[in-house]
C-alpha cells in the first residue's frame, strides 16, 4: 500500500492511497464470497450454486465496489497513522481508479490546523486596581430606598414626573371609541413610558378631579394596524395622585432592607461597600483575562477551517434559540417581530464563532507546547462540580458530557492559568 498526503488551503488535504498487494486480492475474494450468497442460479437454491456458475452471474464491477468497502476503512486508518494526521471531520472518499490489480482512492480530510504561536508568557498586562468611593455606596443606598419606597396619597398639588396618577381614560378615533382604549382607576406612573408617546407628559400639571382631552397620534409602527399613524383623542379624568415616599436612612431602614442580615446603617454601608468591591474585582479580573487572550490570539497565526466556524456558528445559533424559548418566544416569533432571517443571524454570529474557535486553537497549542496533561482525578472533580452546580445526578452528567470533552476543557483552562500566572508583575 502506498499513501501520499497533500495539504490544501485552510487545513484541508488529500490522502491518496493505492492498494495493489495481497490485501486487495483478499478483499476481492471476501467480496465475492459475500455476493455469491445472494445469487440466484436456475436449478440451485439461493447461494448454493457452484462458485464457477455463480461467478458468471456477478459482474466484476460489483465485486470491485464491494471489495473497496473491505479495504477503505483500514487503508484510511493506516494512512492517518503514517502521516500523523489529527482528523477533525469525517473524511470524504473519492475513487480514482478501480481494477482487479489495483485500486486508487483519495480521502478529502480536514485536519487540526497548525498554530504559529506568538509570545504568550510574561506579557506586560496590568490588572486594574479597584476601590469603592463613599459616593458609590450612597448611590446604592438610594437604589435600596427606591426599592422600599411607598406610594402615598398626594392630598394637594399637581402631577409631577414619577408620580402615579390613578386615572379613568377612554380613546376615540373620529369620535368613535376604539377597542382596548378604555380603563378605570388605572395606576399610571408618569415617566414609565407605558402609554404612547405624549400621553404621560400631557398629564403633568393636572390636579385631582381634573378632566382633560389629550390629542395624540399613534406611532406609525404601532402593533394595532387600525390605529398605526392615526390621530386620536383620549378623554382623561384624574381620580387620585400618589407620590413615592422614600424611607429615612436610619437603622430601621437597614433592618427592613435586610442586606446580609444587617441591622444598622453602618453595617449596611459596610456590606454594600464589600459587595461593590467584589463586583469591581470580578469585572477587572474579566477584563484582565480578555486583554491577555486578545494579545495572545492576535500574536498567533492560524488558518481556521471553514467547518470549525460552521460548527461553532451552529452552536451559537442553537444557544440563541434556546434563550429565546426560555423567554417564552419561538424563534419563528422572533423572526416575525424583528424581520431578521436565520441566515442573517448566522452571518452576524460567524465573526464571534471564528474568534471563539481561534481562542480554543491557540490555547490548545499552548497546552501542547507546555505539555499540559489532565489527570483522571481532576476529571472526576470537574464532573462532581458540574453535578453540584446544576443539581444533577453524577451519572447523568457523565452521560451528557463525554470524558474527552471534560479533559479538553480542563486542558484549555490550565493553559489559560499558566498564561495568567506568567504575567509580569
Amino acid at each position: 500500500m502506498k499513501t501520499t498526503w497533500t495539504v490544501k488551503e485552510k487545513s484541508t488535504g488529500e490522502l491518496q492511497i493505492t492498494i495493489n498487494d495481497d490485501a486487495w486480492k483478499k478483499a476481492q475474494t471476501k467480496a465475492f464470497d459475500k455476493l455469491v450468497k445472494n445469487v440466484d442460479v436456475p436449478g440451485f437454491r439461493k447461494g448454493q450454486a457452484p462458485k464457477e456458475l455463480a461467478r458468471k452471474a456477478i459482474s466484476e464491477q460489483s465485486i470491485l465496489m464491494e471489495a473497496v468497502d473491505y479495504v477503505a476503512t483500514d487503508a484510511l486508518f493506516e494512512g492517518i497513522k503514517e502521516h500523523n494526521l489529527s482528523v477533525i471531520t469525517r473524511p470524504e472518499l473519492n475513487l480514482n481508479s478501480v481494477t482487479a490489480d489495483e485500486v486508487t482512492m483519495t480521502f478529502l480530510i480536514t485536519v487540526k490546523p497548525a498554530v504559529k504561536l506568538g509570545q504568550y508568557k510574561g506579557l506586560d498586562v496590568k490588572k486594574e486596581e479597584v476601590s469603592v468611593l463613599p459616593v458609590e455606596v450612597d448611590m446604592k443606598i438610594e437604589e435600596l430606598r427606591e426599592q422600599f419606597a411607598e406610594l402615598v396619597l398626594k392630598e394637594t398639588g399637581k402631577i409631577e414626573d414619577k408620580d402615579t396618577a390613578v386615572i379613568n381614560f377612554e380613546g376615540f378615533k373620529d369620535g368613535v371609541a376604539f377597542e382596548g382604549g378604555k380603563g378605570e382607576n388605572y395606576p399610571l406612573e408618569i415617566g414609565s413610558n407605558s402609554f404612547i408617546p405624549g400621553f404621560e407628559e400631557a398629564l403633568i400639571g393636572m390636579e385631582t378631579g381634573e378632566e382633560k382631552d389629550v390629542n395624540l397620534t399613534f406611532p406609525e409602527n404601532y402593533g394595532a394596524e387600525q390605529l398605526a399613524g392615526q390621530d386620536v383623542v383620549f378623554k382623561v379624568k384624574i381620580n387620585e395622585i400618589k407620590q413615592r415616599q422614600l424611607p429615612e436612612i436610619n437603622d430601621d431602614f437597614a433592618k427592613e432592607a435586610n442586606h446580609h442580615g444587617t441591622e444598622t446603617i453602618a453595617d449596611l454601608r459596610m456590606h454594600l461597600e464589600e459587595h461593590l468591591l467584589e463586583e469591581k474585582q470580578h469585572k477587572a479580573d474579566d477584563e484582565f483575562g480578555n486583554t491577555l487572550l486578545t494579545k495572545i490570539v492576535d500574536a498567533s497565526e492560524v488558518e481556521i477551517p471553514d467547518v470549525l466556524i460552521e460548527e461553532e456558528t451552529d452552536s451559537l445559533v442553537a444557544d440563541f434559540k434556546n434563550r429565546i424559548s426560555q423567554q417564552g418566544f419561538s424563534f419563528e416569533q422572533f423572526t416575525q417581530i424583528t424581520g431578521q432571517k436565520e441566515e442573517e443571524l448566522r452571518e452576524q454570529m460567524k465573526v464571534d464563532a471564528g474568534n471563539k474557535v481561534k481562542v480554543r486553537l491557540v490555547l490548545d497549542a499552548i497546552a501542547s507546547e507546555e505539555k499540559l496533561e489532565v489527570a483522571s482525578d481532576e476529571i472526576e472533580a470537574e464532573y462532581n462540580a458540574i453535578a453540584q452546580a446544576y443539581s444533577m445526578e453524577l451519572a447523568k452528567v457523565k452521560e451528557l458530557a463525554p470524558e474527552d470533552t471534560i479533559a479538553y476543557d480542563l486542558r484549555l483552562r490550565k493553559a489559560f492559568t499558566l498564561i495568567r500566572e506568567s504575567v509580569q508583575q
